[in-house]
């Protein structure tokens, strides 16, 4: 008798260590969304100031082991730079995210610590090639575009199946000019969709100027969007605005620019989403989005058309 109640014990302090472990890897598991991001992404900030946005990040998840930080300027800089950085620093540290100082935008994928890495999202805020002048000139105008183009360039080999690259940008005159979807296209980077960037959305974050005797304040946003791209191979590359274009600096509207039409959008074939495909305005459409095709229509397409010219 004694021996059967021993045998039940047993297999009840079994079972409730089983249901223990359960509740703990259903835990470990639990995926937190902020807005765009999940807990589960393999996210990679690029040139986050004070690591405010990251550290916005890993709060809310609880934890910032998915989370890779980083500044342009070296760990010494952001600390004389920025007030709050050692203590954010401090914070994603002990949430376990991963802080890099001195990566630059244009040459991170060859990083000693980045090259080998894939990300879900990569994160650039509002990217600035730093203060030389007024906004509106042309001069300046390219310098920033220099650096969106370079980033695209770095981070576009830099994505996991299905990431995506977002880009917060003010979409007012002069910053609209800048065409971050014709620099994304010649990188093989596809907008999918454009959606309106709310600082209020990001509690804690900060946004600085990042330079100069104010490098600690904010900047003005106004109306800016986050911009999602995906790579696509056949990304349709779309003429340098610059050029099609003339005199950014009198242009009191973002230029119309061709669409960078996903190679999806040609093919007749069943799609993921009852939605149609639409990029117009400079991206600006916040309705746009991508979708998927069936793989099967695909191949069938890429193959008919392959027989057809044999034939």
């Amino acid at each position: 008798m004694m021996e059967v109640e021993v045998q039940s014990a047993i297999v009840d302090l079994l079972k409730r260590e089983k249901k223990l472990g359960d509740e703990e890897e259903e835990e470990e598991e639990e995926e937190r969304w902020m807005k765009h991001y999940s807990s589960l992404h393999q996210i990679l900030l690029v040139g986050d100031g004070d690591l405010s946005f990251s550290l916005c990040l890993a709060m809310a998840f609880g934890s910032a082991s998915n989370i890779v930080a980083s500044t342009l300027d070296s760990f010494d800089q952001v600390r004389k730079k920025y007030k709050n950085a050692k203590s954010n620093i401090e914070k994603l540290v002990d949430l376990g995210a991963t802080i890099l100082h001195g990566v630059d935008a244009i040459k991170m994928k060859l990083h000693t610590d980045l090259r080998m890495r894939k990300f879900d999202r990569i994160i650039f805020n509002f990217p600035h090639a730093g203060f030389h002048g007024k906004e509106d000139a042309t001069r300046l105008i390219q310098m920033h575009r220099k650096q969106v183009s370079g980033f695209f360039h770095s981070a576009s080999g830099m994505l996991r199946p299905d990431g995506e690259i977002h880009v917060n940008h003010k979409t007012t005159a002069p910053f609209c000019h800048w065409d971050l979807t014709g620099l994304a296209s010649n990188s093989s980077l596809v907008l999918f969709e454009c959606v309106d960037f709310r600082i209020a959305d990001y509690p804690g974050y900060n946004n600085k100027r990042g330079d100069g005797p104010r490098c600690d304040d904010p900047f003005p946003l106004g109306q800016c969007s986050t911009f999602k791209y995906v790579f696509s191979p056949h990304a349709k590359k779309i003429p340098n605005p610059s050029r099609q274009h003339c005199g950014f600096a009198a242009a009191q509207r973002p230029p119309r620019v061709q669409a960078a039409v996903s190679p999806y959008a040609t093919f007749g074939g069943q799609y993921s989403s009852p939605n149609a495909y639409a990029v117009t305005n400079n991206g600006l459409d916040h309705n746009a989005a991508l979708f998927k095709p069936s793989l099967q229509n695909e191949c069938f397409r890429f193959f008919g058309a392959y027989f057809n010219q044999v034939m």
